[in-house]
């Protein structure tokens, strides 16, 4: 499968790097002191801000203080975060103009995990600080596409989480789902357009002749 795109949009956990052992032990810690099942707490954390986790779970407490320490927690604890396979080489190529990170962390959350998978530094940042409604809603994605001054038609979202997926079919481009997270059920059933295994499945081929970036997937299913 071989397609074309003027930029790129691409989520952080899950598609950039690995954070999900100290994702898991951040909620753990959380749900061993409210009560909580850690593993289904993770699931429905996942993709989103833990803000919107923590409103959901806990609506009578002081969300912004919940909020805070989850962050301290999420910001220290880096044992483990990696960049995902491919990611380096992949980001290396693109043109730096072409291309942003849109994730549901907040920006210095963002950052430090940027810093500590070795990835390069994206020019565009969408976090949740960016926006007033977080995925699935489309806000993440066209504001990531305005930054790249483009049309989010003309963009390619990279997401793992149903949440991404919905929020990147919403803003009106297409998605490209990688198998690091979810099942391929999950993936479809959100709206994905194709899905690969992850990042070193994908192929940069710069076309000849006009701006757009080509890509083509190995392992891939529609």
């Amino acid at each position: 499968m071989n397609i074309r795109t003027l930029g790129i949009l691409f989520d952080l956990d899950g598609v950039l790097v690995d954070s999900t052992p100290a994702v898991a032990r951040t909620w753990a810690k959380w749900s061993l002191l409210h009560g909580f099942v850690a593993d289904e707490v993770t699931r429905r954390a996942h993709g989103r801000p833990s803000i919107t986790t923590l409103r959901e779970l806990l609506p009578n407490a002081d969300l912004e203080a919940e909020n805070n320490q989850m962050e301290r927690w999420e910001i220290e604890d880096t044992d483990g975060v990696i960049p995902l396979p491919g990611v380096i080489n992949l980001l290396q190529a693109l043109p730096a103009d072409r291309w942003a990170i849109v994730t549901s962390c907040t920006r210095p959350l963002a950052e430090v995990r940027i810093r500590v998978a070795g990835l390069p530094i994206p020019k565009y940042l969408v976090t949740s600080d960016d926006v007033q409604r977080f995925k699935p809603d489309p806000d993440p994605y066209l504001k990531g596409a305005e930054l790249l001054k483009l049309a989010p038609a003309d963009c390619l979202v990279v997401e793992d989480a149903p949440a991404g997926i919905r929020s990147g079919k919403a803003s009106g481009a297409s998605v490209l789902a990688l198998r690091t997270t979810e099942v391929d059920p999950l993936l479809s059933a959100a709206g994905a357009d194709w899905i690969v295994n992850d990042l070193a499945s994908v192929r940069l081929a710069p076309l000849s002749g006009n701006h757009h970036l080509g890509f083509s997937f190995a392992d891939e299913s529609r």
